[in-house]
Protein backbone atom coordinates (compact mmCIF):
# COMPACT_ATOMS: atom_id res chain seq x y z
CA UNK A 1 0.00 0.00 0.00
CA UNK A 2 1.46 3.02 -0.63
CA UNK A 3 2.43 6.17 1.70
CA UNK A 4 -0.28 8.67 1.82
CA UNK A 5 1.50 12.12 2.25
CA UNK A 6 -0.24 15.79 2.71
CA UNK A 7 1.20 18.77 1.87
CA UNK A 8 0.38 21.85 3.35
CA UNK A 9 0.35 25.31 2.04
CA UNK A 10 -1.59 28.31 1.26
CA UNK A 11 -1.37 32.15 1.27
CA UNK A 12 0.76 33.24 -1.63
CA UNK A 13 2.25 31.72 -5.00
CA UNK A 14 5.40 31.90 -3.46
CA UNK A 15 4.16 29.27 -1.11
CA UNK A 16 1.85 27.46 -2.99
CA UNK A 17 3.10 27.04 -6.17
CA UNK A 18 6.00 24.95 -5.03
CA UNK A 19 3.27 22.92 -3.01
CA UNK A 20 2.06 22.17 -6.58
CA UNK A 21 5.67 20.99 -7.86
CA UNK A 22 6.06 18.88 -4.36
CA UNK A 23 2.61 17.37 -5.66
CA UNK A 24 3.81 16.50 -9.20
CA UNK A 25 6.95 15.36 -7.85
CA UNK A 26 5.22 12.65 -5.94
CA UNK A 27 1.62 11.87 -7.36
CA UNK A 28 3.33 8.45 -8.68
CA UNK A 29 5.21 6.65 -5.91
CA UNK A 30 2.61 8.19 -2.80
CA UNK A 31 -1.22 8.74 -2.62
CA UNK A 32 -0.97 12.53 -2.34
CA UNK A 33 -3.17 15.14 -0.51
CA UNK A 34 -2.80 18.73 -0.67
CA UNK A 35 -4.08 21.34 1.79
CA UNK A 36 -4.91 25.15 1.09
CA UNK A 37 -6.74 28.26 2.74
CA UNK A 38 -9.09 30.05 0.42
CA UNK A 39 -6.07 32.41 -1.06
CA UNK A 40 -4.33 29.96 -2.30
CA UNK A 41 -6.90 27.63 -4.23
CA UNK A 42 -6.20 30.19 -7.33
CA UNK A 43 -2.99 28.98 -8.09
CA UNK A 44 -3.62 25.37 -7.67
CA UNK A 45 -4.74 23.72 -10.63
CA UNK A 46 -5.78 20.04 -8.77
CA UNK A 47 -9.05 18.18 -8.65
CA UNK A 48 -11.01 18.88 -5.80
CA UNK A 49 -10.64 15.17 -4.18
CA UNK A 50 -7.49 15.98 -3.66
CA UNK A 51 -7.28 19.19 -2.01
CA UNK A 52 -8.67 20.01 1.39
CA UNK A 53 -9.48 23.60 2.45
CA UNK A 54 -8.27 24.67 5.35
CA UNK A 55 -9.03 28.48 6.00
CA UNK A 56 -6.41 29.48 8.36
CA UNK A 57 -6.64 33.19 8.48
CA UNK A 58 -3.92 35.95 9.13
CA UNK A 59 -3.31 36.32 12.97
CA UNK A 60 -2.85 39.99 13.95
CA UNK A 61 -0.58 40.45 16.31
CA UNK A 62 -3.14 42.51 18.45
CA UNK A 63 -3.17 41.65 21.95
CA UNK A 64 -6.93 42.18 21.71
CA UNK A 65 -7.58 39.57 19.39
CA UNK A 66 -5.31 36.81 21.28
CA UNK A 67 -8.11 34.67 22.93
CA UNK A 68 -9.96 34.73 19.41
CA UNK A 69 -6.89 33.58 17.87
CA UNK A 70 -6.32 31.09 20.18
CA UNK A 71 -9.75 29.45 19.89
CA UNK A 72 -9.46 29.62 16.17
CA UNK A 73 -6.05 27.91 16.27
CA UNK A 74 -7.47 25.17 18.40
CA UNK A 75 -10.56 24.90 16.25
CA UNK A 76 -8.63 24.34 12.89
CA UNK A 77 -6.14 22.22 14.47
CA UNK A 78 -8.84 19.73 15.72
CA UNK A 79 -10.57 19.65 12.16
CA UNK A 80 -7.01 19.19 10.68
CA UNK A 81 -6.53 16.26 13.34
CA UNK A 82 -10.08 14.51 11.79
CA UNK A 83 -8.85 15.27 8.33
CA UNK A 84 -5.73 13.63 8.77
CA UNK A 85 -6.99 10.74 11.14
CA UNK A 86 -9.80 9.88 8.10
CA UNK A 87 -7.29 9.69 5.50
CA UNK A 88 -4.80 7.84 7.52
CA UNK A 89 -2.10 10.31 6.66
CA UNK A 90 1.86 9.22 6.82
CA UNK A 91 3.59 11.92 6.08
CA UNK A 92 3.26 15.73 6.61
CA UNK A 93 5.06 18.38 4.17
CA UNK A 94 4.61 21.63 4.96
CA UNK A 95 5.82 24.46 2.20
CA UNK A 96 6.06 27.00 5.28
CA UNK A 97 3.54 30.00 6.41
CA UNK A 98 1.13 30.75 9.18
CA UNK A 99 -1.64 27.76 7.17
CA UNK A 100 0.69 25.24 8.35
CA UNK A 101 0.31 25.90 11.99
CA UNK A 102 -3.03 23.76 12.77
CA UNK A 103 -1.84 20.75 10.46
CA UNK A 104 1.59 20.51 12.06
CA UNK A 105 0.64 20.03 15.59
CA UNK A 106 -2.33 17.86 13.99
CA UNK A 107 0.23 15.92 12.58
CA UNK A 108 3.10 16.39 15.68
CA UNK A 109 0.34 14.96 17.96
CA UNK A 110 -0.35 11.97 15.59
CA UNK A 111 3.11 10.99 15.50
CA UNK A 112 3.50 11.62 11.74
CA UNK A 113 6.50 12.15 9.88
CA UNK A 114 7.01 15.95 9.02
CA UNK A 115 9.22 17.44 6.21
CA UNK A 116 9.93 21.23 5.96
CA UNK A 117 10.38 23.20 2.71
CA UNK A 118 12.14 26.58 2.74
CA UNK A 119 12.98 28.09 -0.69
CA UNK A 120 14.32 31.45 0.52
CA UNK A 121 17.48 32.76 2.27
CA UNK A 122 16.29 33.67 5.43
CA UNK A 123 14.46 30.71 7.45
CA UNK A 124 10.90 31.44 7.44
CA UNK A 125 8.96 31.72 10.87
CA UNK A 126 7.32 29.03 10.88
CA UNK A 127 9.24 26.94 9.47
CA UNK A 128 11.85 27.82 12.33
CA UNK A 129 9.17 27.15 15.12
CA UNK A 130 8.66 23.82 13.69
CA UNK A 131 12.44 23.10 13.15
CA UNK A 132 12.47 20.74 16.31
CA UNK A 133 9.38 18.66 15.05
CA UNK A 134 10.61 17.95 11.55
CA UNK A 135 12.55 14.92 10.55
CA UNK A 136 14.27 17.13 7.24
CA UNK A 137 13.99 20.66 5.87
CA UNK A 138 14.40 20.93 1.90
CA UNK A 139 16.65 23.94 1.40
CA UNK A 140 18.40 24.75 -1.96
CA UNK A 141 21.22 26.12 0.17
CA UNK A 142 23.00 25.43 3.42
CA UNK A 143 23.62 29.05 3.97
CA UNK A 144 20.41 29.52 5.57
CA UNK A 145 20.04 33.26 7.28
CA UNK A 146 19.05 33.03 10.65
CA UNK A 147 18.74 28.95 10.35
CA UNK A 148 19.52 27.34 14.04
CA UNK A 149 23.12 26.26 13.91
CA UNK A 150 21.89 22.88 16.17
CA UNK A 151 19.12 22.22 13.31
CA UNK A 152 21.74 22.26 10.46
CA UNK A 153 22.06 18.24 9.73
CA UNK A 154 18.47 18.45 9.21
CA UNK A 155 18.81 20.32 6.00
CA UNK A 156 18.54 18.41 2.33
CA UNK A 157 19.98 20.78 -0.57
CA UNK A 158 17.74 20.50 -3.59
CA UNK A 159 17.53 22.51 -6.52
CA UNK A 160 15.52 25.03 -7.44
CA UNK A 161 12.29 23.51 -8.10
CA UNK A 162 10.52 24.70 -11.45
CA UNK A 163 7.15 23.54 -12.60
CA UNK A 164 7.57 20.80 -14.98
CA UNK A 165 7.00 22.01 -18.11
CA UNK A 166 10.24 24.09 -18.15
CA UNK A 167 12.45 21.77 -18.63
CA UNK A 168 10.53 21.10 -22.17
CA UNK A 169 11.71 24.61 -22.96
CA UNK A 170 13.42 24.73 -26.09
CA UNK A 171 17.28 26.15 -24.91
CA UNK A 172 18.09 29.69 -27.18
CA UNK A 173 20.77 31.37 -25.57
CA UNK A 174 18.79 34.73 -26.15
CA UNK A 175 20.84 38.07 -26.40
CA UNK A 176 19.99 41.54 -26.89
CA UNK A 177 20.96 42.18 -30.13
CA UNK A 178 18.06 44.32 -32.41
CA UNK A 179 15.50 44.39 -29.76
CA UNK A 180 15.28 44.49 -26.03
CA UNK A 181 12.41 42.16 -25.38
CA UNK A 182 12.21 43.26 -21.88
CA UNK A 183 10.04 40.94 -18.94
CA UNK A 184 8.49 42.65 -15.95
CA UNK A 185 7.21 40.63 -12.93
CA UNK A 186 6.10 41.73 -10.45
CA UNK A 187 5.12 38.82 -7.71
CA UNK A 188 1.85 36.65 -7.38
CA UNK A 189 0.35 39.14 -5.80
CA UNK A 190 1.47 41.95 -7.81
CA UNK A 191 2.97 44.99 -7.31
CA UNK A 192 1.69 48.59 -7.80
CA UNK A 193 5.35 49.70 -8.07
CA UNK A 194 6.32 47.71 -10.94
CA UNK A 195 3.05 49.51 -12.35
CA UNK A 196 3.54 52.86 -12.05
CA UNK A 197 7.11 53.31 -10.98
CA UNK A 198 8.66 52.14 -14.33
CA UNK A 199 6.55 53.97 -16.75
CA UNK A 200 8.82 56.85 -17.42
CA UNK A 201 12.14 54.19 -17.61
CA UNK A 202 10.51 52.06 -20.37
CA UNK A 203 9.48 55.45 -22.31
CA UNK A 204 12.98 56.77 -21.80
CA UNK A 205 14.25 53.50 -23.27
CA UNK A 206 11.93 53.76 -26.10
CA UNK A 207 13.43 56.62 -27.70
CA UNK A 208 16.96 54.62 -27.49
CA UNK A 209 15.60 51.26 -28.59
CA UNK A 210 13.66 48.91 -29.85
CA UNK A 211 11.59 47.61 -27.55
CA UNK A 212 9.13 44.67 -26.90
CA UNK A 213 7.66 45.07 -22.83
CA UNK A 214 6.24 41.54 -21.27
CA UNK A 215 4.31 42.90 -18.18
CA UNK A 216 2.70 40.85 -15.76
CA UNK A 217 0.16 43.19 -13.69
CA UNK A 218 -3.26 43.32 -11.52
CA UNK A 219 -6.76 43.32 -12.49
CA UNK A 220 -7.03 46.97 -11.14
CA UNK A 221 -4.09 48.24 -13.36
CA UNK A 222 -4.40 46.89 -16.70
CA UNK A 223 -6.37 49.50 -18.39
CA UNK A 224 -4.22 52.04 -17.26
CA UNK A 225 -1.05 50.26 -18.49
CA UNK A 226 -2.57 49.41 -21.76
CA UNK A 227 -3.34 52.91 -22.44
CA UNK A 228 0.18 53.96 -21.45
CA UNK A 229 1.85 51.71 -24.18
CA UNK A 230 -0.26 52.14 -26.76
CA UNK A 231 -0.45 55.81 -26.54
CA UNK A 232 3.71 56.20 -26.24
CA UNK A 233 3.35 53.11 -29.80
CA UNK A 234 5.17 50.68 -26.72
CA UNK A 235 4.80 46.64 -28.56
CA UNK A 236 3.64 44.99 -25.61
CA UNK A 237 2.37 42.18 -23.96
CA UNK A 238 0.10 41.81 -20.75
CA UNK A 239 -1.10 39.15 -18.44
CA UNK A 240 -1.70 38.56 -15.17
CA UNK A 241 -0.37 35.45 -12.62
CA UNK A 242 -2.74 32.70 -14.16
CA UNK A 243 -1.01 33.06 -17.42
CA UNK A 244 1.84 30.40 -18.37
CA UNK A 245 4.95 32.96 -17.26
CA UNK A 246 7.24 30.13 -18.77
CA UNK A 247 6.02 31.25 -22.79
CA UNK A 248 7.18 35.01 -21.88
CA UNK A 249 10.43 33.97 -19.82
CA UNK A 250 11.16 32.25 -22.59
CA UNK A 251 11.00 35.03 -25.48
CA UNK A 252 12.86 37.63 -23.41
CA UNK A 253 16.36 38.88 -23.23
CA UNK A 254 16.17 40.77 -20.00
CA UNK A 255 13.97 41.46 -16.95
CA UNK A 256 12.86 43.46 -14.19
CA UNK A 257 11.22 41.58 -11.60
CA UNK A 258 10.32 41.00 -8.17
CA UNK A 259 12.60 38.76 -5.85
CA UNK A 260 10.48 35.75 -4.72
CA UNK A 261 12.27 32.44 -4.67
CA UNK A 262 10.48 30.78 -7.70
CA UNK A 263 10.44 33.24 -9.72
CA UNK A 264 14.56 33.92 -9.60
CA UNK A 265 14.97 30.53 -10.17
CA UNK A 266 12.90 30.08 -13.05
CA UNK A 267 15.19 33.04 -15.30
CA UNK A 268 17.77 31.51 -14.09
CA UNK A 269 16.98 28.50 -15.07
CA UNK A 270 15.81 29.57 -18.91
CA UNK A 271 19.23 31.89 -18.92
CA UNK A 272 17.72 35.39 -19.17
CA UNK A 273 19.43 37.88 -16.99
CA UNK A 274 17.23 39.96 -14.69
CA UNK A 275 17.67 43.52 -12.51
CA UNK A 276 15.90 42.14 -9.22
CA UNK A 277 14.08 44.79 -7.34
CA UNK A 278 13.41 42.99 -4.06
CA UNK A 279 9.81 43.98 -2.12
CA UNK A 280 11.40 45.99 0.71
CA UNK A 281 8.44 45.37 3.15
CA UNK A 282 8.95 41.48 2.91
CA UNK A 283 9.06 39.71 6.33
CA UNK A 284 12.80 39.60 7.63
CA UNK A 285 13.84 40.94 4.00
CA UNK A 286 14.13 37.65 2.47
CA UNK A 287 13.45 38.95 -0.91
CA UNK A 288 16.45 40.99 -0.53
CA UNK A 289 18.79 37.69 0.47
CA UNK A 290 17.29 35.94 -2.35
CA UNK A 291 18.70 38.34 -4.54
CA UNK A 292 22.31 38.22 -2.86
CA UNK A 293 21.97 35.12 -3.34
CA UNK A 294 22.49 34.95 -7.41
CA UNK A 295 24.15 38.16 -7.21
CA UNK A 296 27.15 36.97 -5.09
CA UNK A 297 27.36 34.35 -8.13
CA UNK A 298 27.16 37.16 -10.55
CA UNK A 299 24.28 36.19 -12.45
CA UNK A 300 22.16 39.51 -11.79
CA UNK A 301 22.16 43.06 -10.41
CA UNK A 302 19.91 44.33 -7.80
CA UNK A 303 18.51 47.83 -7.14
CA UNK A 304 16.37 48.40 -4.28
CA UNK A 305 13.32 50.33 -4.09
CA UNK A 306 13.99 53.01 -1.95
CA UNK A 307 16.49 53.99 -4.19
CA UNK A 308 15.25 54.22 -7.60
CA UNK A 309 13.63 57.41 -9.45
CA UNK A 310 12.85 56.91 -13.23
CA UNK A 311 15.99 58.73 -13.78
CA UNK A 312 17.95 55.90 -11.83
CA UNK A 313 16.02 52.69 -13.60
CA UNK A 314 16.77 54.18 -16.86
CA UNK A 315 20.79 54.35 -16.44
CA UNK A 316 20.86 51.25 -14.84
CA UNK A 317 18.94 49.51 -17.72
CA UNK A 318 20.81 51.48 -20.37
CA UNK A 319 24.16 50.41 -18.35
CA UNK A 320 23.41 46.49 -18.34
CA UNK A 321 22.41 46.73 -22.03
CA UNK A 322 25.32 48.60 -23.49
CA UNK A 323 28.13 46.49 -21.24
CA UNK A 324 27.86 43.51 -23.40
CA UNK A 325 30.69 41.84 -21.82
CA UNK A 326 28.96 41.78 -18.42
CA UNK A 327 25.45 40.62 -19.91
CA UNK A 328 27.19 37.80 -21.14
CA UNK A 329 29.10 37.10 -18.07
CA UNK A 330 25.57 36.61 -16.43
CA UNK A 331 24.25 34.00 -19.24
CA UNK A 332 26.92 31.86 -18.62
CA UNK A 333 26.77 32.30 -15.01
CA UNK A 334 23.65 31.11 -14.62
CA UNK A 335 23.79 28.39 -17.06
CA UNK A 336 26.67 27.05 -14.86
CA UNK A 337 24.22 27.25 -12.10
CA UNK A 338 21.41 25.67 -13.53
CA UNK A 339 22.75 22.68 -15.38
CA UNK A 340 22.44 19.93 -13.25
CA UNK A 341 19.30 20.89 -12.53
CA UNK A 342 16.50 18.11 -13.87
CA UNK A 343 13.11 16.74 -13.13
CA UNK A 344 14.18 13.22 -12.64
CA UNK A 345 17.23 14.35 -9.83
CA UNK A 346 14.97 16.35 -7.94
CA UNK A 347 12.33 13.43 -7.87
CA UNK A 348 14.88 10.79 -6.78
CA UNK A 349 16.33 12.95 -3.95
CA UNK A 350 12.83 13.65 -2.65
CA UNK A 351 11.27 9.95 -2.75
CA UNK A 352 14.93 8.92 -1.61
CA UNK A 353 14.77 11.20 1.35
CA UNK A 354 10.77 10.44 2.37
CA UNK A 355 11.73 6.57 1.94
CA UNK A 356 14.59 6.71 4.29
CA UNK A 357 13.34 8.94 6.82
Amino acid sequence: MKKKILISTGGSGGHVIPAGIFFEHLKNDFDVFLSSDERGIKFLNLTKEKVKIINTPKLKNNFFLLPFNFFLIVFLTIKSFFFIRKNNIDVLISTGGYMSLPLCISAKILNLKIYLFEPNMVIGRANAFFMKLCEKIFCYSDNIKNFPEKYLDKIIVINPLLRKNFYSIKFDDKKIVDEVKLLIIGGSQGAKFFDEGVKNAILNLSKKYKLKIYQQSNNENFDTLKNFYNSKYIDHKLFDYKENVSEYISDSNLCITRAGASTLSELTFLNVPYLAVPYPFAKDNHQYENALFYKNKNCCWILEQNNITSEVLSKKLIQIIENKDDYSEKKRNMKNFSYQNSWNKINEKIIQVINEN
